[in-house]
């Protein structure tokens, strides 16, 4: 009887270290290792604590199918692949997010997002941000990119070019921070 509970408690310590293992911290916010999207597994790339003005904002997350630092394989690959932002200041608004967005849109070079694109992908974000929210974005090839907030789908934009405008924003060759990208692409 012993030997049986010995071993279900050993048994248990190790499933739990595993399942705790597969769980990566950046900047005090907690990523699962991998994440499942049509069906196949994305797995973690890289992450990093966006800021401006000395004010951590959010820390983002980059999943893909097969871990790689290059931005321009990233950008323009039509698989399945997301980014994940977990906002760490009350700072960050929706309004100042939408507006940071159409910001880099502007300056994102690569893929191609119509004003009526931009302007509708926009209004997808319509709940107040707070500390603590978990944003997902989301490509699915055929589909576009999904938008998921603590768990509820708000919307998708359509096309891999959009896709590629919006992922331009952080990978691109002017992003709206360099070091983020870096750590995105697993470079630090």
């Amino acid at each position: 009887m012993f030997t049986k509970l010995s071993s279900s408690l050993v048994l248990m310590l190790v499933l739990s270290v595993s399942t705790f293992a597969q769980d990566i911290k950046s900047h005090g916010v907690t990523f699962p290792a991998k994440m499942k999207i049509n069906e196949k597994v994305v797995k973690y790339n890289g992450s990093g604590l966006r800021e401006k003005y000395f004010i951590d904002l959010y820390v983002a997350a980059l999943y893909v199918q097969a871990q790689s630092s290059d931005a321009k394989k990233i950008t323009n690959a039509d698989e399945e692949m997301c980014i994940r932002l977990k906002i760490v200041s009350n700072k960050v608004t929706r309004d100042k997010f939408v507006e940071t967005v159409k910001e880099g849109f502007k300056t994102s070079t690569t893929g191609k997002a119509t004003d009526s694109e931009i302007e509708s992908f926009m209004k997808i974000f319509s709940k107040p941000f707070k500390s603590g929210d978990d944003i997902i974005l989301i490509y699915k090839p055929g589909t576009g990119v999904q938008v998921v907030m603590n768990g509820d789908n708000l919307g998708t934009q359509k096309g891999l070019e959009f896709k590629k405008a919006l992922w331009g924003i952080w990978f691109g060759d002017k992003p709206v921070d360099s070091g983020l990208k870096n750590a995105m692409l697993g470079k630090v």
